[in-house]
């Protein structure tokens, strides 16, 4: 092994939000710092994220109770980071640099101009670390020195790469998951975990758009485009799950912010409940409805729910296509019960193409919840999207892949011990 290879405190695989949030970090506390990553652009997700605005924190985050909005093997696991660096703290980070901010709702935040922004303060908090950065650059080979190797008689990692090999005390793995392949998302932090002997938590698409067989899924492709708000909910007893969140129905199926919120709850093979008119008592609409007019019962629906799915609904059953005077009370009962719960069971997902995170990944078991430092294995680190944490919908993955990496940062032995 030649002995000019450059030596760093700590390189970071990933320059995506956790890897250029720790790397600044990192850099700040005066530790020599390389950041790699496989792709032109750092931070692609962040580019694309909250269409295109980021929404890069949600205020109602609690610490002290991280299973509420995050999914996992253990959330409890997140507490620790959580509630050392909170909402507030990347709030100040944000308002330091002069990024003009909103609440959209439910405490989402996003930047008002351009995720752009939030892409170049990190970058500037990198360049205030000294951070030293190889883009686009990819990792051959990582191998583990033990103590007594060169340069230092402690722990060390070889982490060869398209510019030549480098050896750093501590190595951290912000790679992120399988979702949007096309951004450049790859496996290559779990394989890393079983090189090591890592436990992996089995992975599958998380905020995920949920499809339909053709067939079955016939009747409601024509509602394609239609966004209403819904309750939608899986489960039973103590496993239920609901969110009132905006339906939004596909060709293929059911997106929108419901359908991504629960599909990181829902189990294959398990139905859906949706109530189409959450805000509405309908039975005693439609009773109204009975009482008072002559219009067909579709008509009369259409001033409770958008008239496309008041048309495609009365379709279902001949007792609907009438006046809603003629209807029966039974007729419009089972059409309230209907509308209040339609019950499906989609046939799969979209896959990581639309997901926007992976659920599983690295065993939370595996690692430190004060340092996020692999228990079995000296100097490794994994942060960020890659480890078996998923948060909600509406910011919760970034204040995650934030606290994470500032956990991380804060634990990394200092420079030069």
């Amino acid at each position: 092994m030649s002995h000019t290879s450059p030596v760093f405190d700590v390189v970071i695989i990933g320059a995506g939000a956790a890897g250029l949030f720790c790397a600044g970090q990192a850099g700040q506390r005066g530790l020599k710092v390389l950041l790699i990553d496989h792709a032109e652009k750092v931070a692609e997700k962040i580019r694309i994220s909250g269409g295109g605005r980021c929404n890069f924190t949600n205020r109602d985050l609690d610490p002290a109770a991280p299973h509420k909005h995050f999914v996992g093997q253990n959330p409890q696991f997140c507490r620790s980071a959580l509630s050392r660096y909170t909402p507030a703290d990347f709030i100040a980070l944000v308002q330091k640099h002069g990024i003009a901010f909103h609440e959209k709702h439910k405490g989402q935040l996003f930047a008002d101009r351009s995720a752009e922004d939030i892409i170049a303060m990190l970058l500037a908090e990198c360049a205030a670390g000294q951070v030293t950065h190889w883009q686009p650059c990819a990792v051959k080979n990582i191998e583990f020195l033990a103590p007594g190797a060169y340069p230092s008689s402690a722990t060390s990692y070889q982490i060869d790469t398209d510019r030549g090999p480098v050896q750093a005390r501590s190595l951290v793995i912000a790679t992120g998951g399988l979702s949007i392949p096309k951004i450049g998302a790859t496996d290559f932090g779990y394989r890393l975990a079983q090189q090591f002997n890592i436990p992996l938590v089995e992975r599958r698409p998380g905020l995920v758009p949920l499809t339909f067989d053709g067939t079955g899924w016939a009747p409601y492709a024509q509602l394609a485009g239609l966004a209403l708000p819904v309750q939608i909910s899986t489960g039973a007893k103590k496993t239920r799950m609901a969110f009132d969140e905006d339906l939004l129905f596909t060709h293929r199926g059911l997106s929108g912010p419901a359908v991504l919120q629960i599909s990181s709850y829902w189990q294959e093979g398990t139905p859906l409940a949706i109530n189409l008119a959450p805000t509405v008592d309908l039975p005693a609409a439609l009773a109204q409805g009975k009482a008072r007019s002559r219009k067909l019962i579709a008509n009369e629906l259409a001033t409770l729910v958008p008239s496309r799915l008041a048309d495609a609904w009365a379709q279902r059953e001949a007792d609907w296509q009438r006046p809603i005077n003629e209807a029966s009370d039974k007729a419009l009962a089972r059409l309230a019960e209907q509308l209040a719960r339609w019950e499906l069971t989609p046939t799969g997902t979209e896959g990581y193409k639309k997901a926007e995170v992976t659920l599983g990944g690295v065993d939370t078991k595996a690692l430190s919840q004060q340092t996020m430092e692999c228990k079995t294995q000296p100097g490794l680190y994994f942060i960020g999207e890659v480890v078996d944490v998923t948060g909600w919908l509406g910011g919760y993955n970034f204040q995650w892949a934030w606290a994470s990496a500032a956990a991380c940062a804060q634990a990394l032995p200092p420079a030069g011990h």
